[in-house]
């Protein structure tokens, strides 16, 4: 059985399901009134991440890349990232999605991961478009998703901070400054 092969398609039925959670947590918080920001960026974040799996199955499947010797180290980063990913989605429930889908007035999360760090589920897929190729030895893959992906969040990160800061008490619990990490 080829092992890559499964955990590839156990990414696909991962992503897919979180794709599925956003759609019913985005439906329920419009319904309540709450508002998209930074639509014309997302599906170029989108686009990035199909792209990802693609340039990944390309570079394993047919590009002859190996798992190295040290495989098991990204695959354990892989692991804590998943338990990290659970967390950061239980912990902002309705509020989770791929999308910047505020709802005005709502009070900022802040218990899970959100304690510690502002934005933990960017540091999972940061952490993910690094290491899951590097457990196949896919290092091409590796270097062009990691640069893709800091380019991304120079966007994403502040689109988000602005919008939570003008719709909800963001500025209140986290300063005015933007940055990944929090004050504290």
């Amino acid at each position: 059985m080829n092992w890559f092969l499964v955990f590839w398609i156990f990414l696909i039925i991962q992503r897919l399901t979180e794709v599925k959670i956003a759609k019913k947590n985005e439906e329920t918080l419009l319904s309540m009134g709450a508002v998209e920001a930074g639509s014309s960026h997302y599906k170029w974040m989108v686009m990035m991440h199909v792209s990802f799996f693609v340039f990944l199955f390309l570079e394993v499947m047919f590009f002859g890349s190996t798992p190295p010797s040290w495989w098991l180290v990204p695959f354990v980063l892989f692991l804590i990232a998943q338990v990290v990913r659970i967390w950061a989605i239980t912990s902002l429930g309705i509020y989770w999605n791929t999308k910047i889908v505020l709802l005005p007035g709502a009070e900022v999360v802040a218990k899970g991961p959100y304690r510690f760090i502002r934005h933990p589920n960017y540091l999972v897929v940061s952490l993910e478009l690094l290491v899951i190729p590097l457990i196949f030895g896919a290092f091409v893959s590796a270097i062009i998703f990691t640069v893709l992906n800091i380019l991304m969040l120079r966007v994403r990160i502040p689109t988000e901070e602005k919008a939570l800061m003008e719709l909800t008490d963001y500025e209140n619990r986290h300063g005015q400054k933007q940055r990944f990490f929090p004050s504290q």
